[in-house]
């Protein structure tokens, strides 16, 4: 409901004395970003931590009151120790001058609210996935002795999608901080809550335990599958008389299809007696987990699931005798900013009060009649009879007790707790205790009470035996170390290990041979969920490489390449050649791949031409002078010099005597 519209223009206009305050010399007071019946929250920067935070202010009637404030500081430091990845974390707690505050962490985002209008009724799969991280903070709650008390979508933070997309649960305590001793607080003995979530025991006389909590979150499953509220009504006393008055009704009566086991569950967690709901939310979360197990393997109808979950039959209504019309319920009207923290935004604060149970109208005696009797004998047959009969039905009626009722008791609540613990708690109330086999769980840790055997809440013999079964923790696998073997083999050790196969790609290898595996993707020893998929590359064996010819070309290009593509150069030797300059490569061998990395090129490096001194002929005879010349290897040119005067003996050479030419050069010879 709205507040009016003169009322909701007034707040806008009038200015907020907190905005860019600094509480306690730390939170800078930034923008309201929601109010509620008890508080405001702000969005403030820690300037101690450079950080974010959400501030929430009590407001000055509840923060005024000494006892009050106190209470709220004790369940403040409460609700600081849950450690939950699921609940909204609280920092620090302070009073500056008389303002009361929580600095709490900051989720920016939306409420389960919000998805609820996206995306109601949804499927069940979706919706135990929405609440059991709700009811998964609720259980360390409930561990830790908190019960919330509000439950309810907007106290449901979603962190957007740069924040985690985190499910948290806002304002854990703060609802017992204000309910416990109602008489005796500032609310002048009313009981604070949102009427739509509010188990019938809390409307009837304002004491809970952890099962409102459980009731809530039934109602809001119902909610999730359905998109409306179990009970709705033109005024919160009418809501209020329906949970005294009225069961949840099955979601699929609205939302055909929903199995029955769905239907169970939700009937059980909003039992309106509560001795028929879990006993917390951590029996609750085992519920679910049994319920989603079997959504996720396809099971439409089970009936020993429906059977464990349904309610036991009872005798009479547990509230039969209250007149919810005496009940004194008023509606705060708040304004609400559900994009950030929603701070117990718009509760509906019921005065529980039970009439005293109605006398029957007393009954006029009606007047003796006279009776005419007879005298007659007296039997011993009929009393005898009677006795007897009365005998009987007492025998009976204590086997049906005895057997039926007195030699059971309730299976304690022992989930989430130690093997020692939970076995202590047993031994207690007189139970014997055997540990059964232990399972892999997602959400418990591993050493903690997964199951017990009967389930919590259920009857067990009295000295009868509970069987413990304690969480090994998550189900994590090792990928093996399958180098070196061939892919069947490779394949066969991982589906030993729980895991999946994936793809093969092939790589080439130096050091493995074809067909062998180099690796596994995630690597070998890498710790994973059981059928996760591994990817595996195989070995094409050693990367051939392709060689050019280097012949006739330079030689230290040639060795530079060869070094690159990973090839050993060796040098055979240098030899003299008339065709290959000086530096070039005579030979090469091999002179065409493919080769493999570390193969060895041997070259045989070019000196240039073999060189040759020209030796003296001077004076010799042209014929003398040529055979000498020839028999070094030289070419003969005969020419007549300038001074020729016909004698035919060499007058000079070129080259000259003594230079170094190369082998098959031109000697010419200049005659006189």
């Amino acid at each position: 409901m709205e507040p009016p519209e003169h009322v909701e223009s007034a707040r806008r206009a009038a200015p907020d004395a907190l905005v860019g305050r600094l509480l306690d010399r730390r939170y800078r007071i930034g923008p309201r970003i929601a109010r509620g019946g008890m508080a405001s929250v702000y969005e403030a920067e820690d300037i101690r931590l450079d950080r974010t935070v959400a501030v929430k202010v009590m407001h000055p009637g509840l923060g005024d009151d000494d006892e009050f404030a106190q209470r709220f500081v004790r369940e403040a430091r409460a609700a600081a120790k849950l450690n939950h990845p699921h609940v909204v974390g609280v920092y620090d707690q302070g009073d500056d001058d008389g303002v009361v505050f929580l600095a709490m962490e900051y989720v920016p985002g939306h409420t389960l609210r919000d998805v609820i209008r996206k995306e109601a009724p949804m499927t069940p799969a979706r919706a135990l996935s929405l609440l059991e991280p709700i009811v998964s903070a609720l259980a360390a709650a409930h561990r830790a002795g908190l019960v919330h008390r509000d439950v309810k979508p907007e106290n449901v933070l979603i962190g957007d999608e740069a924040h985690g997309s985190h499910i948290k649960v806002a304002d854990f305590g703060l609802a017992k901080a204000v309910s416990a001793d109602t008489q005796h607080t500032a609310t002048g003995g009313v009981l604070i809550g949102t009427v739509s979530y509010l188990a019938p025991e809390l409307v009837v006389d304002g004491r809970s335990d952890a099962r409102a909590d459980v009731y809530a979150a039934g109602v809001v499953l119902y909610e999730l599958l359905t998109g409306n509220k179990p009970h709705e009504g033109e005024s919160p006393i009418q809501v209020a008389y329906r949970h005294v008055h009225e069961d949840v009704p099955p979601p699929s009566r609205v939302v055909p299809g929903i199995p029955a086991y769905v239907d169970a569950l939700v009937a059980r967690a909003t039992a309106r007696d509560r001795s028929q709901r879990p006993a917390d939310a951590a029996v609750l979360l085992h519920q679910i987990h049994r319920v989603a197990q079997t959504l996720r393997d396809g099971v439409q109808d089970d009936p020993d699931l429906t059977a464990d979950l349904a309610l036991s039959p009872v005798r009479h209504d547990p509230f039969e005798d209250i007149e919810v019309e005496d009940v004194r319920v008023e509606e705060r009207h708040d304004t609400t900013a559900l994009e950030h923290l929603p701070a117990v935004v718009g509760p509906t604060r019921v005065r529980p009060v039970a009439s005293p149970p109605r006398k029957p109208p007393a009954r006029r005696p009606a007047a003796p009649l006279p009776v005419h009797t007879t005298p007659r004998s007296r039997s011993v047959k009929g009393p005898l009879s009677f006795l007897l009969v009365v005998l009987l039905l007492t025998a009976v009626g204590a086997g049906a007790w005895w057997f039926g009722f007195a030699r059971y008791t309730t299976t304690p609540g022992v989930l989430g707790v130690s093997e020692a613990a939970a076995a202590s708690r047993l031994e207690r109330e007189g139970l014997d205790v055997e540990v059964g086999t232990p399972r892999f769980s997602e959400t418990v840790k591993a050493g903690l009470v997964l199951a017990t055997e009967p389930e919590p809440g259920e009857r067990v013999l009295k000295e009868g035996t509970v069987s413990l079964v304690v969480s090994l923790g998550p189900e994590r696998y090792d990928v093996p170390a399958v180098k070196t073997m061939t892919e069947d083999e490779a394949q066969d050790a991982l589906q030993q290990s729980n895991l999946a196969v994936g793809d093969s790609v092939e790589k080439f290898s130096e050091s493995i041979p074809a067909g062998a595996v180099i690796k596994t993707v995630p690597a070998a020893g890498t710790t994973v969920k059981p059928d996760t998929s591994v990817d595996l590359v195989l070995s094409k064996g050693r990367r051939p490489i392709e060689v050019s010819d280097w012949t006739g070309k330079d030689a230290d290009k040639a060795v530079a390449a060869l070094e690159r593509r990973k090839l050993v150069v060796e040098i055979a030797g240098e030899e003299y050649s008339d065709s290959v300059a000086e530096g070039g490569v005579i030979s090469q061998d091999p002179t065409a791949g493919p080769l493999f990395k570390g193969d060895t090129v041997a070259l045989v490096i070019s000196k240039g031409p073999e060189l040759v001194e020209v030796p003296r002929v001077i004076a010799m005879g042209v014929e003398a002078a040529t055979e000498k010349l020839e028999a070094l290897g030289f070419q003969v040119n005969v020419q007549n010099s300038d001074n020729y005067i016909g004698v035919g003996f060499v007058f000079s050479t070129s080259p000259g005597a003594g230079d170094m030419v190369a082998r098959g050069s031109t000697i010419t010879l200049y005659l006189i």
